[in-house]
Parts: structure tokens; sequence; C-alpha cells
């Protein structure tokens, strides 16, 4: 099949499901207070976005949110003060249907939240897991969303030379994969050569996945994930979750 995938033939992935089913309204309240939180902590390595790519993706991503300059000048500011009372950690666990799941939070205080991550594993019949139960299925890359041209064939030839290791072709967008470490770098090449990117993230991918067969636990899980991102802690989270598009459009 070689480097290009159709969204594996009919299925969707977390990044992809989270486009076919945005998140609830209710989780989208508390959105410019996730995303101050994230250019905090990015702030932490320097404030100037031009030298940290990673507090320059996490500004692009606020903007597109339509979140006021002024916040997030404030959020830069607070690097050096509210940003230290944050920790960064790493939850794993198990889902409905078995599915694998990281979920990264910034909390001020871990017992607190902890609890609350394990209450929604337990709400859906699933687990907290321990170190590396499921991270060893997951591999950090860089990830970014690019709107497909007139010229998809080109663009793709275009893409693979620029330093993409994988891509899912989703209709009209490719899921594009890179080194993590290359991400600024093939980010800032691609936009220069007109490439219209609509996301770029740091995420960790599936090694391997969990396959949902049937539409009431496509709902859970579906039903898992807004949950969990609603949560005022969480800043991201990735499943293994693989749903074949026929059963995403029955999810209510």
């Amino acid at each position: 099949m070689g480097i290009i995938q159709k969204a594996m033939s009919g299925h969707s992935h977390f990044a992809t499901i989270k486009r076919q089913k945005a998140t609830n309204d209710a989780a989208k309240g508390n959105l410019f207070s996730k995303l101050a939180r994230a250019i905090m902590i990015a702030a932490k390595s320097g404030g100037d976005p031009d030298m940290n790519f990673k507090l320059r993706f996490e500004i692009d991503k606020a903007r597109a949110a339509s979140m006021p300059k002024e916040n997030i000048d404030r959020a830069i500011a607070k690097a050096t003060t509210e940003a230290a009372n944050l920790e960064e950690i790493m939850y794993e666990g198990f889902g409905p249907g078995g599915i694998g799941v990281l979920i990264e939070v910034l909390s001020d205080n871990k017992n607190r939240t902890a609890q609350e991550i394990k209450n929604l594993f337990d709400r859906v019949g699933g687990s907290m897991g321990g170190p590396n139960s499921v991270a060893f299925n997951f591999e950090s890359k860089g990830f970014m969303v690019i709107k497909k041209t007139d010229d998809p064939d080109t663009e793709m030839l275009e893409l693979i030379d620029a330093g993409v290791e994988d891509m899912e072709d989703v209709g009209s967008e490719f899921e594009v994969y890179v080194a993590p470490d290359k991400l600024g770098q093939i980010h800032k090449a691609l936009v220069a050569k007109g490439f219209e990117v609509k996301e770029t993230e740091l995420q960790m991918k599936p090694k391997n996945f969990v396959a949902i067969s049937d539409a009431a636990t496509a709902a859970k899980v579906v039903k898992f994930i807004e949950e969990v991102e609603s949560h005022d802690d969480v800043q991201k989270m990735f499943t293994n979750a693989d749903i074949p598009d026929a059963l995403m459009e029955t999810v209510a």
C-alpha cells in the first residue's frame, strides 16, 4: 500500500473521529482555559514564538479558536508564575471495547485529578492502567491536517519529499505524520510551498488498533472521548480505537 492510506479502507481513527463527531458544547466552554494552560506550559521553554515552535503552534491553535490576543499574551506572561504550579501527567487505561487510552493532563492537584480520571474510566466499565500498560503501543509523532488541492496526486508526492512519513487520505484532507523533532521545520516548509495546514500538534500515534464492530460500543467510545476531553485538566487524549465509517454515521 505504501505511504498513502485511504483512511484504513473506510475506517476512522482518533484524529478523524474528533472531526467527524465534534465535542459537545459543554466541553467547548472550557476551551480558552485549556488553550491558555497549553500556552503557559509551552512558554516555559521560551516566550518568543519565532524561537519556540511548540509555543507557535499553541498560539496558532488559540487564534484559530478566536481566543483574544490579550488572553494569549496573559498566558505567556504567566509561564513563570502560575505554570510553575501545574504538573504534566500522562494517565493510561482501557476504555469501552478494550481500547487503549492515553490522557495528558495539566493539574495543580495530582490526587484530585487522578481520582476524577479514574471515575471517568469506571463509569464506562474501563480501568486505569499502570505505567507503560498502554504507552508501549504508541509513539510520538508530529501531526498535521493538510487541505487537499485540485491535484492531490502531485500534492502527495510533495508531502513525501518534504519528509512526511505516513499519511491517510480522509476525504477533503490528508492527515500526515512526521518525525516529532522535525514538525516545526516541515510545517514551515509546507506553508512556504503554499499548503494550507489546518492543524498542527504533537500526538501519540498508535502502533496497533482495536477494532470496534458494533454501534453500541462505537457510541460509548465517542461519548467517552467527549467526557474525557471536557474535563478541565485534560489537555489531550489519544486512543487506538478503529471504528468503521459506517458505524460512525450511526452515532448520534
